[in-house]
C-alpha cells in the first residue's frame, strides 16, 4: 500500500516504470497462467500510472479477444489490422498514437479516451500473442518512455496464451 501511495507521489514517469518493472518481475517470476498474469500486470501498470484504461487482447484465430483489463468496459473482439490494437498486431510493433481521433479506422471503445499505446506480446516462436492496449484521457501522454518500459515490461511475460 505504501508504494503504490508513493507511486502517485512520483513526478518521474521513468522512475516510475523502473519501480513499476521490478514489481512486475517479481509478480510474474514462475508463474505460467496467461489470466493470473495479465490480470496482475494490469493492475500494477493502472495502480502505479493511473491510465484511463489497461488490458490485454489475445489473439484467437483471425482476432483480438478482450483479456484482463482494468477500467471501463471495452470492446470484446478486433480483427486483424484493424484500430490500434489490430495494427500492432499486424506490424508486431509498438504503435503510439498522439491523438486516436487522427488515427485512421481507431475503434472508439470509449470516446473519452484521447491518446493509446499498443504493445506486441511475443510468443517464444517470434509471433504475436497478445497486445497490451492502454488508454489515456489526454492528449499526446505517451512517449518514448512509455514504450521503452512498457516493452521491457511484456518482454518479462513468459507465458503461454
Amino acid at each position: 500500500m505504501i508504494i503504490c501511495y508513493l507511486w502517485r507521489m512520483m513526478e518521474n514517469k521513468e522512475e516510475k516504470y523502473r519501480l513499476l518493472s521490478a514489481q512486475v518481475k517479481a509478480l510474474v517470476e514462475g508463474e505460467t497462467d496467461w489470466v493470473s498474469v495479465t490480470a496482475n500486470v494490469c493492475a500494477a501498470i493502472q495502480e502505479a500510472m493511473g491510465f484511463f484504461w489497461t488490458g490485454f487482447y489475445v489473439v484467437r484465430g483471425n482476432e483480438l479477444r478482450l483479456g484482463p483489463f482494468q477500467g471501463p468496459v471495452a470492446c470484446m473482439h478486433i480483427g486483424y489490422g484493424r484500430g490500434v490494437c489490430g495494427t500492432a498486431w499486424q506490424r508486431g510493433a509498438t504503435v503510439v498514437v498522439p491523438d486516436v481521433e487522427q488515427f485512421p479506422g481507431h475503434i472508439a471503445c470509449s470516446s473519452l479516451s484521447r491518446s493509446e499505446i499498443v504493445v506486441p506480446v511475443f510468443a517464444a516462436d517470434g509471433t504475436v500473442a497478445a497486445v497490451l492496449d492502454i488508454d489515456s484521457r489526454e492528449l499526446a501522454t505517451f512517449d518514448e518512455v512509455d514504450k521503452e518500459w512498457l516493452e521491457r515490461i511484456v518482454g518479462e511475460l513468459r507465458i503461454s496464451f
